[in-house]
């Protein structure tokens, strides 16, 4: 470990002084790189600077112990070894978890789909529930949300909804989010009181740079048509709404939020962007179908990961067997709690795996 630290903290250094170089500095590209880089570096090198500052002092009061002292500066001395010996612990704990392997997308924006699954008109209102608290969370980590793409139903609930969580970090906490999510509550169109259970998907996906998922124009067809309202009546004459195909996948996504076609045909690039990158990452991942899988991950948009009981206020989240009983809160876009307690759950697994 500590020869691993030493390589990243060598390579902190040399980061410093190539940002310092004129050339660097010239180079938007490499400038932006290697700040990054150096950025990445950073917690990891702090720790290790704080570890070895920790180790000479505990290894001088260790020396100290050696030497004649009077009964006061003996304990004095014990105290201060219990001290740093205790810091010492807790370093290299938070060292294990710096240098625990990085998912290169945690600092990205996301795109998040959100559809109405089983359950008709009461999973599309759960859908439009669950964008309320992923925008109202993103609203508590000061990250910008831009709504993409949206199909409404007759009550006011989202069949579909597509949106951009824009914020450093947002993939590293949203990730966990991707899967099933299933509600039990009396919907407002039940007469008899009985309680029905709905269920909407969600999906979050990295954004992907034009760099990283090149896509020419050759391989695209985008069509264009009146954006439409709840039931499927137009809202507008003009055809601004705008549906790109591309044509070797035949993936396809939609935007007609916006009112100019340009702004539409962008949106709908980047969520096609990250489709292909999504189904890319999924084929990488089921080469490795043989292997156990991570218990909390990203998330199979299939796999129920979470249940929402609204008469007993209770929210559980099956991967990791977390009950709380605040749904109101949860609903609200208080959900740290629960991506803390699955982030942690995923660095316990990678530590347990020894990677």
């Amino acid at each position: 470990m500590l020869d691993r630290l030493q390589s990243l903290a060598d390579r902190y250094e040399k980061l410093s002084e190539l940002l310092c170089d004129p050339d660097v500095a010239s180079d938007s590209k490499k400038l932006r790189d290697y700040s990054k880089e150096q950025s990445d570096l950073q917690p990891a090198f702090e720790a290790y600077a704080e570890y070895k500052n920790v180790m000479e002092e505990l290894e001088a009061a260790k020396m100290m112990q050696g030497e004649k002292l009077d009964d006061e500066m003996k304990e004095m001395v014990k105290m201060e070894i219990e001290d740093l010996s205790s810091r010492q612990t807790a370093l290299e704990e938070k060292i294990r978890l710096l240098l625990l392997p990085k998912d290169p997308n945690d600092d990205k924006n996301v795109i998040v789909e959100i559809r109405g699954a089983a359950g008709g008109d009461e999973a599309a209102l759960f859908a439009s529930d669950l964008y309320r608290m992923y925008t109202r969370y993103a609203d508590t980590q000061g990250w910008r949300v831009e709504l993409m793409d949206v199909n409404t139903n007759d009550l006011g609930g989202f069949k579909e909804v597509i949106f951009m969580i824009n914020g450093r970090g947002a993939y590293s906490k949203m990730k966990f989010e991707s899967g099933a999510h299933r509600v039990q509550r009396i919907p407002t169109t039940e007469s008899g009181g009985r309680i029905h259970t709905s269920t909407s998907t969600v999906s979050v996906m990295p954004e992907a740079e034009e760099f990283e998922i090149e896509i020419l124009d050759k391989d695209i067809r985008v069509d264009t048509f009146c954006s439409s309202g709840a039931g499927g009546q137009s809202v507008n004459t003009t055809k601004s709404a705008v549906r790109v195909t591309h044509v070797p996948t035949g993936i396809v996504a939609t935007c007609q939020d916006g009112k100019s076609q340009n702004s539409n045909k962008e949106k709908a690039l980047q969520v096609l962007r990250a489709r292909i990158s999504d189904m890319k990452r999924q084929e990488e991942e089921a080469k490795y179908a043989g292997e156990r899988k991570s218990k909390v991950g990203t998330g199979d948009r299939s796999e129920r990961i979470r249940t929402y009981n609204f008469p007993q206020s209770r929210v559980t989240d099956h991967r990791i067997g977390l009950t709380l009983h605040r749904l109101d809160q949860v609903m609200n876009g208080d959900i740290t709690e629960i991506i803390s307690a699955l982030s942690i759950a995923e660095q316990a697994e990678l530590m347990e795996k020894g990677e």
